[in-house]
């Protein structure tokens, strides 16, 4: 199988998607799913792409995410850190730790991230949870609920 890149990130026969089906947690972001797995590969391979000023879902799910970056600069919460992220860099998200992306550039910040096919549904803060993440002056900066 092959999927032909159009240029600016968009990929041919590939659908643009809302980031999520609801919700007002996030802001100024889409999807689009590349690979759907396979009965040897079992993942998912999605790339998102986050407007100038939009950001993710704060949440945690059991299982891992692996992230690579595409194409802008940004910041991501992986747990209590801050990390400033660009072009080519790679992450792990580790299972049960809170995230959230934020593209902080004039320019989107795209990424692709791959996830097991079968996983579970994404786990929202709750005010203790939020309360905890707040105790850090720069994570109350950060995060967007």
């Amino acid at each position: 199988m092959l999927i032909r890149h159009k240029g600016n990130f968009r990929w041919e026969n590939i659908s643009l998607l809302a980031y999520k089906e609801e919700g007002n947690c996030f802001r100024d972001i889409t999807r689009q799913i590349l690979f759907e797995g396979a009965a040897n590969i079992p993942c998912q391979l999605r790339y998102f792409e986050i407007a100038s000023g939009g950001h993710s879902t704060l949440e945690h799910h059991e299982h891992l995410h692996l992230v690579i970056i595409a194409r802008g600069e940004g910041h991501v919460l992986i747990g209590d850190e801050i990390h400033s992220v660009r072009e080519n860099d790679v992450m792990e998200i580790p299972s049960h730790t809170w995230h959230q992306f934020r593209a902080t550039s004039d320019n989107p910040l795209g990424f692709y991230c791959i996830v097991n096919i079968e996983r579970d549904r994404p786990v929202r803060p709750s005010e203790d949870d939020l309360k905890y993440l707040r105790r850090k002056p720069e994570i109350a900066a950060f995060i967007r609920t």
